[in-house]
This record gives C-alpha cells, sequence and structure tokens, in this order.
C-alpha cells in the first residue's frame, strides 16, 4: 500500500491493521492496550504519526504504542508529571518529561492502575500543565 493510500485511511484503520500485521504476541498486547485506553476514555482520538506510530490523545497526546521485536513500548508524553504508584513506568526513567511502559512478550500490565493512568495524563493535558514541579 502506498503512504497516499494509507493517508486515505482513518488512523484507528491503520491502527487495527498494524494490529493484524503484527500476527503475535505484540499484535495482541497493542489490542489489549488500545482497549483498556478506550474503556478509560471513551473520547480518546487515535492518531497515525511520525509513518506508523499509534498514538492517541485527548486534549494533547496521552501516549503512543510502538511496537519492537523484543517489547511493546507505551510512552507517555508527559509521564514524569504523573504519579505512578503502581510503578507501571519501567522504562525510560531518567527523561524530565517522558516516560515508558515496556511490555515484554508474556508481560501483564495492572489493568486498573494503567486506566488511572490514562485519566490522569487527560487530566493534565486538561490543566494546561507541561509537568509538576519536582518537590
Amino acid at each position: 500500500m502506498s503512504d497516499d493510500e494509507k493517508t486515505a485511511q482513518s488512523a484507528s484503520e491503520l491502527i487495527s491493521e498494524r494490529i493484524a500485521e503484527l500476527g503475535d504476541w505484540r499484535g495482541q498486547t497493542l489490542a489489549k492496550i488500545r482497549a483498556l485506553i478506550k474503556e478509560a476514555a471513551p473520547d480518546v482520538v487515535e492518531e497515525w504519526k511520525w509513518r506508523g506510530v499509534p498514538v492517541w490523545s485527548h486534549g494533547g497526546g496521552i501516549c503512543t504504542g510502538e511496537s519492537y521485536k523484543a517489547v511493546v513500548k507505551l510512552t507517555f508524553y508527559k509521564g514524569a508529571a504523573l504519579q505512578d504508584p503502581a510503578k507501571l513506568f519501567n522504562s525510560s526513567l531518567d527523561g524530565n518529561v517522558r516516560r515508558a511502559i515496556d511490555i515484554c512478550e508474556g508481560g501483564k500490565v495492572n489493568e486498573k492502575a494503567f486506566k488511572n493512568l490514562i485519566c490522569d495524563a487527560i487530566a493534565l493535558n486538561a490543566s494546561g500543565k507541561k509537568k509538576t514541579s519536582k518537590s
């Protein structure tokens, strides 16, 4: 499929295609994460950026969903400003703004904590704050 044809498709369709193309645990994981995001925020906006990266937004970017050989990486745009009592963030911990969750094959995500993180990211976007101060 050419880039022009992909541009004509909706982001949601492209994300569904990516999940199907992966056809393994990564596709299943991305599908599960997508479902959890939609449960937490039914009016979330799905986007397709940077030549093939699923992005979820709500009043600003929430997170991306990249698939690599060994992990599905969920990078939260303003992750450093989010409370993470369940310690879901396990990657990109040294950055000033972003935080990520790497999910390996067979890995599980605390669904309730993940949905809370999505809701907190949306609330942070709505507040207009870029990040909170580290006290």
